[in-house]
């Protein structure tokens, strides 16, 4: 009976120590699990990191654009509506002096009128002073 009570004793130690052992192999395989998906969630977080930075860049890159181009264009506009004005009053310019030119050429045509009745009327008094003178 002893015997059989140190087997069994040798029995239990050697399944304290397998389930020892087991144990242990368990905790570390959980660590090296752990420690894998540790580094598996670093390496995900890094490229979804370096994805994020990427499309942002790429996002900002055509926003800037867009920008840039926004500032040229209403650079543009203020030279354009600069250029507008200033033809704008030269045109005015331009509408005046033809006016005044054609004020003055109807002015010339009214003198010349004027001056064909005056000769009309100095004939005409010419020759009744002749008719009279005559007579």
């Amino acid at each position: 009976m002893e015997k059989t009570a140190a087997a069994a004793g040798g029995e239990i130690g050697s399944l304290k120590t397998s389930l020892l052992r087991i144990v242990v192999e368990h905790h570390q395989s959980s660590l090296q699990i752990r420690h894998q998906t540790e580094k598996a969630k670093n390496d995900a977080l890094r490229s979804a990191m370096r994805v994020s930075e990427l499309l942002v860049n790429t996002v900002n890159s055509g926003v800037e654009e867009s920008f840039v181009n926004e500032k040229r264009i209403e650079l543009e506009i203020r030279a354009l509506a600069s250029t507008v004005m200033r033809y704008t009053k030269q045109t005015n310019q331009w509408l005046a002096a033809s006016h005044a030119l054609n004020t003055a050429l109807k002015e010339i045509g009214d003198f010349e009128n004027w001056m064909k009745t005056m000769d009309y009327d100095c004939k005409s008094i010419n020759a009744a002073l002749r008719n009279i003178h005559q007579t």
